[in-house]
């Protein structure tokens, strides 16, 4: 730790989380590429981010990241702060009475009885997928096919299978820019597909899903075909970030693409899948701004050859993008 840090000293030694410098991103991100992150903070749970948070400069930028799975780090990296939400942020538990008049309160909506779970931010999709199934807790099967964490689900309105995030969602609690926390109700938010428009400058750090029971044998059974099914069309062996694009409504963004003639197109260390269209892998040591232009070439033939103008799902941060 160097001491040109923008926290004062004695209150960094009351930070109980991992507080590091010019860290390389590439690390965090699924796609393995992108520039460092001036500062970067892993908190051991929300009390220790809320007191980072209450700690910045009020203007000193601020970027999340989750299990990095649906992100694109540009080559220049992130001149603020990133915050790794998957390092701590992780726990699962099923909630208690108290909550639960909690939740009531802040719904104003009729209450149904069955089982709610809390989980954090940090928590992998997988993980409550497999918690619920322990539960015999039915309506998040598909998380499981989906390699990111709950934070991400609820940003994204995260979905597969016919199965979207939001619908079991009856609370979610948020953290705004000087580490207030809140509870919210999900009539707050703008949830549309693949994205959530929520408060400026607000964060999810946990959300609340209301299940009902189910067959637990049922419900493995739809768990074991859906990560086969995930197995047999996406290219799992390969450092990528999932689908790069949203499907328009009524076609599928894979099918454009390689209609297009796309499959197997390269610019330098990134390419199409050969194995799934709307996925870019990085097999040959791709750097950030090597897929940006893979992205925006995409973008530009599809819309020549189908008249469609595709949409990302991916978010992309930091400098050093191929406008810039």
């Amino acid at each position: 730790m160097t001491d040109n840090i923008y926290i004062p000293y004695e209150d960094r030694m009351r930070l109980r989380g991992e507080l590091s410098i010019n860290e390389p991103l590439s690390r965090y991100t699924s796609w393995r590429v992108g520039g460092k992150g001036r500062y970067l903070y892993k908190p051991t749970d929300i009390e220790d981010l809320a007191f980072f948070l209450f700690l910045l400069p009020e203007d000193e930028p601020v970027t999340w990241f989750g299990a990095g799975t649906n992100l694109l780090v540009r080559d220049k990296g992130i001149s603020g702060t990133v915050i790794v939400a998957n390092s701590g942020l992780d726990y699962i538990e099923i909630v208690d009475p108290m909550t639960v008049d909690r939740i009531k309160d802040v719904r104003k909506m009729p209450y149904r009885n069955a089982q709610i779970i809390r989980a954090e931010a940090g928590a992998s999709s997988v993980m409550l997928a497999h918690f619920c199934l322990r539960l015999s807790l039915t309506g998040l099967e598909f998380l499981a096919g989906i390699p990111g964490t709950v934070g991400g689900a609820l940003k994204m309105n995260a979905g597969a299978f016919g199965g979207q995030t939001w619908d079991h969602v009856i609370a979610v609690e948020t953290m705004n820019r000087f580490g207030r926390h809140r509870l919210r109700a999900p009539e707050e938010f703008d949830m549309t597909y693949r994205a959530v428009t929520d408060p400026d400058q607000e964060w999810f750090v946990a959300g609340y899903f209301e299940l009902e029971k189910g067959n637990q044998e049922a419900s493995h059974e739809r768990i074991q075909a859906m990560l086969e099914r995930r197995r047999k069309a996406h290219p799992l062996n390969l450092p990528n970030a999932g689908s790069v694009f949203r499907n328009p409504e009524g076609d599928y963004a894979a099918r454009l693409i390689e209609t297009a003639g796309l499959k197997g197109y390269r610019i330098g260390g990134a390419s199409v899948s050969h194995k799934h269209a709307n996925f870019i892998v990085n097999d040959q040591n791709a750097t950030a701004s090597d897929i940006e232009q893979l992205i925006e070439y995409i973008i530009k033939v599809v819309e020549d050859k189908h008249g469609v103008q595709l949409q990302k799902e991916i978010h992309i941060v930091g400098g050093g993008g191929i406008n810039n």
